[in-house]
C-alpha cells in the first residue's frame, strides 16, 4: 500500500501542469524525454517563450510542433512564422503563414497570417475584418486600409467600432471624414466617425465630420461629454447639447447618461437639473444626489433624511457612494459624530467596492469611538482589518487598536522587501481554457491578443465586464505595460462589488508589483530609507513607467522636477543630462535622496514627509496643527490641496500594502466561517439601532 501511494504521488508530480515557474532543467527534461507529445510541445513552447532574444533557437525548439488539431498547433505555427520573419527567411515564413491559414482560418491565431499574407493579397485583409474584428492584427490592417483611397472609409469605420484607442485611429477617422473619393462616408457613417472622434477628445473634428447634420443620440452624448471639459464657451455648448438630448429622447440610455453628466458632483446647476424631463429625473441616482447637494442646509435632520432616501434607493450607484463620502466627510470635519454615523451606515457594506467599504468602516468606527462607544468601535475596526486587503484604512484601524502599524521608514529597521509575489507564477483563471493555457505557457502577449478578441465581441453585465478588465490588467502588467495595467486594476477595484476573497486577493497583489527592484534596493540602502516606501511612491507617481512627464514638468519614475533633480545631482556629484534624468537608476537614486532629506527634515514623520513630496515642505509647514498628533486621519482630510490629500492617503496605503503583501485574506473568511460569524454589515447595525 505504501509503495502504491508513493507511485501515485510520483505520478502526480510528474503530470503536474508545466508553468513559467518550472526550471530550465525540468523543461528540457520534459521536452526531450516525456512520453506525452502534448507535454513535449508545451515544454518546447515554454522554453521558446523564455528565449526572447534568439529567434534561431526558438525556431529549433518549435520545429515539428505544429501537429494535430489542438489550438496549440496554430500557436506553434504562428511562433514559427514569426521566428522565420525575424531571421529574414521570407519563403519559410510565408509557408508557415499559409499552413496556419489553411488549417486554422477560424482561430484568432490565424489573424497574423491574414495580416502578413495580406501584404500581397489585399482581399485577405478584408476577410480579416470580418473573421477577427477586434484582434490587434485586424486593427493594424484597418489602419493600413484607411490610408488607401479605395478602402479608407471601411478601415476608419472598423477602427471607430472596434479599435478606437489603436494608434493611428484619430488620423484615419479625420481623413475619412474629409474624403472626396468614391469611398466617401454616408450620413450614418459620419455619425459613427463623429462619435469616435469625440471619444478621442477631438470635438472640433467630430462636429466638422457631421457636415452640419444633427448628431444622433450616441454622437451627442460623446460630443457633449468632451465639450464639458473645455473652456467656458465649450462647457456651455456641451450643456446645451446634453440637455437637448435628454429632453428629446428621455427614454434612451444615452439620455440617462447625459443627465448624469449634467449633475456635476462639485457644482450642479439648478437651472439644468430643473429643465430635465421628470421621468428621467426619477430614474437618475446622479440627479437625485445633485439635488441633495443643492438643497442641503447643513447637516440638519431634514437634510439627512433626504440624503438617506437617495442612498437607500440607489445603494450600488457610484453617485451614491460619492454623496455618502462627501456628506460624511463634512460631518466628520465639523465633528458632528452622530450625523457622520447616520450617513456612513446608510449603505450596506455588501453594496460597496472594497476601497469604499474600508473607508466606510474606518470612519464608522471613528464616529462611534468619538461618541464614547469604545467596545463597539474596536469591533468595527477589528472586522475591517479581517475583511479588507492591507491599505490605508486597515492600517489606521490597526493603529487605533494599538497593533503594529507601519514599519520604520528609515533604515533603523532595514529589511529587504520580499519579491516572492512578483516571481511566483499564479494561474490567470480567465474562464477561457485557451487563454489560460497560453498564460500558463508563458505566452502573455498571445493570451492578451486572444482575450481582447473575445471580449470585444461579447456583451456582458457590469460585474462580468469588471472581471474581464481584471484579466486584461494582469496580462498587460505581465507584458510590462504597467501604466495601462495598473490603471485598469485600480478602476476595477473602485467598481467591483462583493467579490470573493480570492478575487480581491489577486486584485490586491496585482496592484503591488515589484518593478525596478534592483534600482530601488540600491537607492534604499544608499539613502537609508525603506525600499517599500520607494515602491509605494514610484507606483503612485508614475505607475512604474520611466518615460512619464507630468503637465507641470516632473519627470521619470519618481516624477522629479528638473530643477530639484539638478540640485540633488550636483550635491551627489552627478553630471545630469535630460536623458540621464529619465533613466531608472538615476531617477530612483535622486528621488530616494530627496525623500531621505524630507524624512530627516520631518523626523521620520510619514504624514509630513509624504505630503511634502507632493506639495513641498513649505506648504506643508503651514498645515501643522495639534490634530496631526491626536487625529492624523482628520488632519489629512483638512489638507487644503485635494491632490495632496488624495496623494498622501494613496502612498501610505501603497506602503502598508507592500509591507503586508503576503497576508492571506481568505484565511480570515475561513476562520470566521468556522466560527459561524458574519462580516460587519451596516444593515445589521441599522436594524439594531432601530429596535
Amino acid at each position: 500500500m505504501a509503495m502504491s501511494l508513493g507511485l501515485q504521488n510520483l505520478a502526480s508530480r510528474i503530470n503536474q501542469p508545466l508553468t513559467p515557474a518550472d526550471s530550465q532543467s525540468k523543461l528540457w527534461t520534459q521536452y526531450r524525454w516525456s512520453l506525452s507529445p502534448q507535454r513535449r510541445r508545451e515544454a518546447s513552447i515554454l522554453l521558446a517563450a523564455k528565449d526572447h532574444d534568439s529567434p534561431l533557437r526558438r525556431q529549433r525548439l518549435l520545429a515539428g510542433q505544429g501537429w494535430g488539431t489542438n489550438p496549440l498547433a496554430a500557436v506553434a505555427l504562428k511562433l514559427q512564422a514569426k521566428s522565420a520573419e525575424q531571421l529574414g527567411e521570407r519563403e519559410q515564413a510565408r509557408h508557415r503563414w499559409t499552413t496556419l491559414l489553411n488549417r486554422f482560418p477560424a482561430l484568432p491565431s490565424s489573424a497574423d497570417a491574414y495580416y502578413s499574407l495580406g501584404r500581397e493579397q489585399p482581399s485577405l485583409r478584408l476577410e480579416l475584418l470580418q473573421r477577427h474584428p477586434a484582434h490587434p492584427a485586424t486593427l493594424a490592417s484597418a489602419v493600413e486600409l484607411s490610408k488607401s483611397d479605395e478602402y479608407q472609409n471601411k478601415g476608419a469605420l472598423h477602427l471607430a467600432l472596434w479599435g478606437l484607442r489603436w494608434p493611428g485611429t484619430r488620423q484615419a477617422l479625420k481623413k475619412a471624414c474629409l474624403a472626396t473619393s468614391s469611398d466617401t462616408p454616408s450620413l450614418s457613417d459620419r455619425q459613427v466617425l463623429a462619435k469616435g472622434l469625440a471619444e478621442l477628445g477631438d470635438t472640433d473634428a467630430a462636429l466638422q465630420c457631421l457636415n452640419k447634420q444633427q448628431p444622433n443620440p450616441a454622437a451627442s452624448l460623446a460630443i457633449g461629454r468632451h465639450l464639458l471639459g473645455g473652456n467656458a464657451n465649450s462647457k456651455k455648448q456641451g450643456e446645451s447639447l446634453l440637455l437637448n438630448l435628454a429632453q428629446q429622447h428621455p427614454d434612451l440610455d444615452e439620455s440617462l447618461e447625459a443627465a448624469s453628466l449634467l449633475s456635476d458632483q462639485h457644482k450642479p446647476k439648478i437651472e439644468l437639473l430643473s429643465a430635465l424631463p421628470k421621468e428621467l429625473v426619477n430614474q437618475s441616482a446622479s440627479v437625485s444626489a445633485a439635488m441633495v447637494r443643492l438643497n442641503q442646509q447643513g447637516l440638519d435632520k431634514g437634510s439627512l433624511v433626504k440624503a438617506q432616501e437617495v442612498l437607500k434607493r440607489w445603494p450600488n450607484k457610484p453617485s451614491s457612494w460619492q454623496l455618502q463620502w462627501d456628506l460624511s466627510r463634512n460631518a466628520l470635519l465639523s465633528q458632528n459624530w452622530k450625523a457622520a454615523e447616520t450617513i456612513l451606515t446608510s449603505i450596506a457594506t455588501d453594496q460597496l467596492p472594497s476601497p469604499m467599504a474600508a473607508r466606510q468602516h474606518f470612519w464608522w468606527g471613528f464616529a462611534v469611538a468619538k461618541q464614547g462607544r469604545d467596545v463597539e468601535a474596536r469591533k468595527i475596526w477589528s472586522d475591517l482589518i479581517d475583511s479588507q486587503p492591507p491599505g490605508y484604512y486597515p492600517w489606521r484601524a490597526k493603529t487605533r487598536l494599538g497593533l503594529n502599524g507601519l514599519h520604520a521608514l528609515s533604515r533603523k529597521s532595514f529589511s529587504e522587501p520580499s519579491s516572492s509575489q512578483s516571481s511566483t507564477w499564479q494561474p490567470l483563471n480567465s474562464g477561457d481554457n485557451l487563454v489560460d493555457q497560453l498564460w500558463r505557457l508563458g505566452l502573455a502577449e498571445e493570451a492578451l491578443d486572444l482575450w481582447r478578441s473575445y471580449q470585444a465581441e461579447r456583451r456582458a453585465d457590469e460585474q462580468s465586464s469588471l472581471m474581464a478588465k481584471l484579466i486584461e490588467g494582469r496580462l498587460r502588467i505581465a507584458l510590462g505595460d504597467y501604466w495601462t495595467g495598473l490603471d485598469k486594476l485600480w478602476r476595477v477595484s473602485l467598481r467591483m462589488i462583493n467579490a470573493d476573497c480570492s478575487t480581491r486577493q489577486i486584485l490586491h497583489r496585482s496592484q503591488h508589483p515589484f518593478r525596478f527592484l534592483t534600482e530601488i534596493k540600491t537607492s534604499a540602502q544608499k539613502n537609508t530609507i525603506s525600499p517599500e516606501l520607494l515602491l509605494a511612491i514610484t507606483k503612485q507617481e508614475s505607475r512604474f513607467s520611466p518615460g512619464v512627464t507630468s503637465i507641470a514638468g516632473a519627470q521619470g519614475l519618481m516624477q522629479l522636477m528638473p530643477a530639484t533633480a539638478a540640485e540633488l545631482a550636483e550635491l551627489s556629484g552627478i553630471n545630469l543630462t535630460d536623458e540621464e534624468l529619465l533613466s531608472p537608476q538615476t531617477n530612483i537614486n535622486l528621488g530616494g535622496r530627496y525623500l531621505a532629506n524630507l524624512l530627516e527634515y520631518w523626523n521620520d514623520d510619514p504624514w509630513l514627509a509624504i505630503a511634502s513630496y507632493n506639495a513641498g515642505p513649505g506648504a506643508v509647514s503651514n498645515w501643522i496643527t495639534k490634530e496631526l498628533t491626536t487625529d492624523p486621519e482628520l488632519w489629512v482630510e483638512r489638507i487644503p490641496y485635494p491632490e495632496t490629500r488624495y496623494y498622501t492617503k494613496k502612498v501610505l496605503g501603497n506602503l502598508f500594502g507592500y509591507q503586508n503583501l503576503n497576508e492571506d485574506l481568505c484565511r480570515y473568511r475561513e476562520k470566521r466561517a468556522r466560527q459561524g460569524l458574519a462580516y460587519p454589515d451596516t444593515k445589521k447595525h441599522n436594524s439594531t439601532q432601530g429596535n
